[in-house]
This record gives C-alpha cells, structure tokens and sequence, in this order.
C-alpha cells in the first residue's frame, strides 16, 4: 500500500485525538473534526485496500493482529 498524505489540519486532528487515547485507553471523540478525520482514512483504506472485500478477510485480520501485536 502506498503512503498517506494528511492535511496539517488533520494530521493534527489525528494527532491529538491519538494522544488522549494514548493517555487514557480510553477512545473518545470529543469534536466533530476527529470524527471526520476518521471517517476520511478508513475512506482511503476501503480505496486502497482489498482485504475487507476477500473472503478470507476474518483470517487475514487476525494474522494482522498477530503481528503487530506486543511479544508477551
């Protein structure tokens, strides 16, 4: 997949959106524009992406997870 490309606006949106989270575990949209955001990347992954559209997609996402999860 191809890199992405985020306006200052949402880059910064996202970021802080991130950071809450990182700091609480807890995911909260607190404005509009962090919806938003969120909305405009899961629209560029259905774009780029193939996977949610395979019929082995539940597998696929679990090997994913598998991976990028943290080595116990």
């Amino acid at each position: 997949m191809e890199g992405i490309t985020l306006t200052a606006d949402v880059a910064l949106v996202l970021f802080e959106l991130l950071s809450r989270y990182s700091d609480s575990d807890q995911l909260n949209i607190i404005d509009q524009a962090e919806q938003r955001a969120l909305w405009n990347l899961c629209c560029f992954f259905e774009k780029k992406s193939v996977a949610p559209f395979n019929m082995e997609y539940g597998q696929a996402l679990s090997k994913a997870r598998a991976r990028l999860r943290d080595e116990e």
